[in-house]
């Protein structure tokens, strides 16, 4: 079982960037969809972004243009490069991984504070 601790969020003004880690420990990811949602106060939980086995990826439309998801699996980890952030990208972050055998994501790290503010 995959095991995810995310890093890198904090305060960020506005038009700013930030990028997040996410470390995966206790089986090696290098097959499995990797993503990132978030969750703002008060709303539900969101999809931002996924990067497959393959590398593809996709973005919400809110992110599309501005957020970079990107993987290396030979350190199991997966990024998130947030650039132009805006107030309404201030979230709790969470990376999640589904394996090849699942139908939905099934490991969920901790979560990280990202607050876009001046």
């Amino acid at each position: 079982q995959v095991q995810l601790v995310e890093s890198g969020g904090g305060l960020v003004e506005p038009g700013g960037s930030l990028r997040l880690s996410c470390a995966a420990s206790g089986s090696t990811f290098s097959r499995n969809t990797l993503g990132w949602f978030r969750q703002a106060p008060g709303k539900q939980r969101e999809w931002v972004t996924t990067i497959t086995g393959f590398g593809s990826t996709h973005y919400a439309n809110s992110v599309k243009g501005r957020f970079t998801i990107s993987r290396d699996n030979a350190k199991n980890t997966v990024y998130l490069q947030m650039n132009s952030l805006k107030p309404e990208d201030t979230a709790v972050y969470y990376c999640a991984s589904q394996r090849v055998s699942a139908t939905s994501f099934d490991t969920w790290g901790q979560g990280t504070q990202v607050t876009v503010s001046s």
